[in-house]
């Protein structure tokens, strides 16, 4: 971990190095022949102070290296967005990740298979060099017969989640859906009252639905279209050129598939107009019409079932568990990197020789940041600024780790990995609400400290649009970097990717009447298990170490128009841009007479380019190493 400043200053101070443009396939959309196109710094070391007005130009850092999105010209353009944590409005989802992680602990939530449990010699060695916190239950509360009702009803959306994932998967195998594209997780919803349709027969009631085949047509199109651009090569012996890409065809097909595969007693599944509907064909007159339950299947081997269930029902009603939240600085720990490793290959499909231990420093545990100490004058919280691994501990075992950086006006959620074993608790929504109340409790010893920054909003692209459902949320305008409330910004989003929304905010700011709450965001949301809690992509080596494009030579990017915000400022003077060489820094006017004019051309013309994409202030305030731009 790097946090020594690279220079012969014994002052804490930002040297970075300017890598210049870099091109690169889209680490969010996947898509073959898309290109995302980011401005790169490589930073020795870097201030929480300067770091937190990076974030607020649309910066993120992938370990040491800084990558800002040129808006105009890739694939995804990507939205900072942050959510002051004292106005946070939990939806009823986030409520119900609360309740349910609560009926774990206390050992009232039935789940599918008992939990193992790491024993206390498996807890980690490694203690919190800040905040410890415990999360326990608080009494013995009684659980009404519709809360039991709701757990069955969750567990059985999960499994027929489970079920369509396996048909899909069976699909890839043979070769009727390509076999080189990621194709998102089912999920299952419980159909409310108001909204279940009798069936013709009259003797069946809609309970669950899925719209898993929308989702699966329209990456099949993506792949159809970068195939029709000749970019992609054949991927399986029926290519997307070849499958029927209407959603109403492929809910069929996996309707079809499921009755065969799924040993589901008293319920048929039919697809309607795209949608996959799950029915109960006997109606039972003693449940709660709102809260159908339907048995789960049962597994070969009743005998030892029934002891598994007994054991967990014991578990269940007699013993309780213990949720601790630890904070540490960020460094290696062997527990945690098995931990992402099994969470990258199991839930992202990640190769195994890809998830190697090199790569994942580099991503989730070097950084440039200093660590600054806490103090007790009101302005740092207890456990100091700097990068920080939360760890999720249940009963002693790591089931969870969120990378942060604490700055001093806020929390920034880099990264969450978990033990696929516990998807059933939603923990990328969890931890997000647990960073969310962090930030309010760390208020009263830091004051400045207000806000909580989710990374990057991308709204064409429907895995991170969960974002926005954290309520009220704001977005940053890529070209005048002003914050603008995520409902004035939507309307304007939903028409074209990049957009200038401070432009947009300005015009509708008064005339709008429309409220907005955290309900009205639901369709933002999904339970993908896994894709929700995932806040920056890997930027790989390759992708990091590229040479320095030149602005002269690389036309089509057309550097003074470019969306790096360069309308917000002009081209101006650089002479007070601080420059390092050989461990000196100086101004570049007192620089500026050491070099002839063709080499004081070249690096006026680097300079520009750097002071448009980090504002005139940071680039007079930190250090611009020549070390790797000049020989």
């Amino acid at each position: 971990m790097k946090n020594e400043a690279s220079s012969s200053n014994s002052r804490e101070e930002s040297w970075v190095v300017d890598c210049g443009r870099r091109r690169s396939s889209c680490g969010y959309c996947k898509s073959s022949g898309r290109t995302s196109i980011s401005h790169g710094l490589w930073a020795h070391s870097l201030t929480v102070n300067d770091y937190q007005d990076l974030l607020d130009r649309g910066w993120r850092r992938s370990g040491c290296f800084l990558y800002k999105p040129e808006m105009e010209r890739t694939c995804c353009p990507s939205y900072t967005i942050r959510l002051q944590a004292s106005d946070f409005v939990p939806s009823k989802e986030h409520r119900r990740v609360y309740r349910r992680m609560q009926r774990f602990i206390d050992g009232m939530l039935e789940v599918s298979k008992p939990m193992e449990l790491a024993d206390d010699e498996n807890a980690s060695t490694h203690t919190s060099s800040s905040v410890n916190h415990l999360v326990s239950s608080s009494g013995n509360e009684s659980f009404s017969c519709g809360n039991k009702r709701e757990n069955k009803a969750e567990e059985f959306m999960l499994h027929l989640s489970n079920q369509i994932d396996k048909v899909v998967h069976g699909y890839i195998e043979s070769g009727d859906f390509p076999s080189g594209i990621q194709f998102q997780k089912a999920t299952v919803k419980m159909v409310s009252h108001a909204k279940r349709k009798l069936a013709v027969e009259g003797s069946e009631d809609l309970l669950y639905t899925s719209n898993i085949a929308f989702q699966i047509a329209a990456t099949l199109k993506r792949t159809r279209s970068a195939e029709r651009d000749g970019s992609q090569s054949q991927m399986s012996r029926h290519s997307a050129e070849e499958i029927d890409l209407c959603p109403k065809s492929i809910a069929k097909k996996l309707a079809f598939s499921l009755n065969q595969l799924a040993n589901i007693s008293s319920m048929s599944i039919r697809a309607c107009n795209g949608h996959i509907n799950f029915y109960s064909t006997a109606k039972s007159a003693s449940l709660d019409r709102d809260v159908q339950i339907v048995a789960l299947p049962e597994e070969s081997g009743g005998g030892n079932q029934s002891s598994s269930a007994k054991k967990s029902s014991e578990h269940r009603q007699g013993q309780k568990r213990k949720l601790e939240i630890r904070l540490k600085r960020s460094n290696f720990d062997p527990e945690e990197y098995e931990l992402y490793k099994r969470y990258q290959i199991k839930v992202h499909n990640d190769p195994p020789d890809h998830v190697t231990e090199s790569s994942y420093k580099r991503f989730l545990v070097e950084t440039p940041l200093f660590f600054f100490s806490p103090s007790a004058d009101g302005m740092v919280p207890p456990c100091g600024f700097g990068s920080f691994h939360q760890q999720y501990m249940i009963d002693g075992k790591l089931v969870a780790v969120g990378v942060v950086d604490i700055l001093p006006r806020c929390l920034s959620s880099k990264y969450l990995f978990w033990d696929p074993d516990y998807a059933f608790l939603s923990l990328g929504k969890y931890s997000a609400l647990q960073e969310i109340d962090w930030v309010k409790e760390n208020q009263t010893y830091c004051a400045s400290l207000q806000y909580y920054y989710m990374g990057y909003y991308i709204h064409s692209c429907s895995k991170m649009r969960y974002k926005a459902a954290y309520y009220p949320s704001e977005l940053l305008c890529p070209f005048r970097y002003q914050w603008v409330t995520f409902h004035l910004a939507r309307p304007m989003l939903d028409k074209k990717k990049y957009a200038v929304l401070s432009d947009y905010a300005s015009l509708q700011d008064g005339e709008s009447s429309q409220s907005c709450n955290p309900e009205s965001l639901m369709d933002l949301q999904h339970d993908g298990n896994g894709l929700e809690d995932s806040n920056d992509v890997f930027m790989g080596e390759d992708e990091q170490m590229i040479e320095i494009e030149s602005d002269s030579s690389d036309d089509e990017l057309e550097p003074e128009t470019s969306g790096l915000g360069s309308g917000a400022i002009d081209d101006g003077d650089v002479t007070n841009v601080l420059v390092g060489l050989r461990g000196s820094r100086l101004r570049y006017k007192d620089l500026q007479r050491a070099f002839g004019p063709t080499e004081r051309n070249y690096l006026e013309t680097q300079l520009r380019s750097y002071q448009r994409v980090v504002g005139v202030e940071l680039s007079e305030r930190m250090v611009y190493s020549l070390s790797y731009n000049l020989s």
